[in-house]
């Protein structure tokens, strides 16, 4: 028999202690237990939630806007880490399946980061890592490339969980890998962006993208849209004289559910901070279907394929690794065991 959870959803829009990764940590922390208070079972976070969006990279040429990559390089972290099993902690304590959005560091290289998104199981388990595949327009400077290797649907006590940073919802090969695996929730987590184009609302579009992916593979998005701090704008305002002017552009953030029909479920978030929930009946992608199922019946494979390099990418591949330390450090005479590497 068939049992599709029903549950609440909570889409967190709000800003990170700019820069400051504990601090930020502990806000998520919170933010988790408020949620659970109001019966939440999935808390999503904006994007790159710890600890900050490069705003400098559209405001500064990249010379100038180099030092701030410093720091945030210097504030991203490893995953898995202290700070993500600091939040895992507290998803196990509240049962609360949790994704957030982080700068990831590559521990093998000291300035490469990644805009990551890490999902949370509500035993505290890390169930995935997924690295942006692709950094958009000024985002470049900044953030590394992913790869598809963890490009992948997640059971939950939700049901089966995909997540997209940003841009990547508007990649539509990137959803329908996630759709063709069974996702039926989904979660968009994306930044506050008052620095696009005069004639572009981010937060229509943020909406925009959203009920496109639900409308054409009947699922659920939770949607999860940081906001421009005051902080923000102060420092920003340090180093670009018309910062605040750009920062403070309305209708830059969006934060909500939608349903499998494109609707919002709910009341969403426009701009201000909070969290905004949404009831989530898995049972509702199914008649939908009956009409239009894009990784089933209502689609032609003998036609179309997709195929998805899942190999991770790494900068070398090392062959036949078998040197121990131990050829160049011989054991004293008298020991018959070697310590292991």
């Amino acid at each position: 028999m068939l049992d599709l959870p029903v549950f609440k959803a909570a889409a967190v829009q709000t800003a990170p202690v700019f820069l400051n990764t504990d601090a930020t940590v502990e806000k998520a922390c919170k933010l988790i237990h408020e949620a659970a208070d109001n019966g939440a079972r999935l808390v999503a976070f904006p994007e790159v939630f710890i600890s900050a969006y490069p705003y400098w990279s559209w405001i500064l040429n990249p010379v100038d806007g180099s030092p701030w990559f410093e720091k945030l390089v210097k504030s991203a972290i490893e995953v898995p880490g202290p700070e993500i099993q600091k939040i895992a902690e507290v998803a196990r304590q509240r049962k609360v399946n949790v994704v957030i959005g982080v700068n990831e560091r590559n521990p093998n290289s000291i300035a490469t980061i990644y805009n990551t998104v890490v999902t949370i199981s509500d035993e505290g388990r890390l169930l995935g890592r997924h690295r942006k595949l692709v950094p958009t327009w000024a985002e470049k400077l900044t953030w590394s490339p992913g790869d598809a290797s963890s490009l992948r649907v997640h059971k939950t006590s939700v049901g089966p969980l995909g997540a997209l940073a940003c841009g990547e919802n508007t990649n539509t090969l990137a959803r329908f890998s996630l759709l063709s695996q069974g996702e039926l929730v989904h979660v968009a987590n994306y930044i506050g962006l008052p620095v696009a184009p005069k004639d572009y609302d981010m937060a229509e579009a943020i909406r925009l993208r959203a009920a496109a992916h639900c409308f054409e593979g009947k699922v659920f998005t939770v949607i999860a849209c940081s906001t421009i701090s005051e902080e923000i704008i102060e420092q920003m305002s340090t180093v670009h004289p018309d910062a605040r002017a750009l920062l403070e552009r309305k209708n830059s953030a969006f934060s909500g559910v939608i349903g499998p029909d494109g609707r919002t479920i709910g009341t969403p978030l426009i701009d201000d901070d909070g969290i905004a929930y949404g009831e989530i009946d898995l049972s509702r992608c199914i008649q939908p279907r009956q009409m239009h199922d894009i990784t089933g019946h209502y689609n032609r494979f003998d036609i179309f394929n997709l195929q998805v390099n899942r190999r991770s990418l790494s900068a070398a591949t090392f062959v036949n690794d078998d040197f121990c330390a131990a050829e160049l450090n011989p054991a004293p005479a008298g020991l018959d065991e070697q310590p292991e590497n």
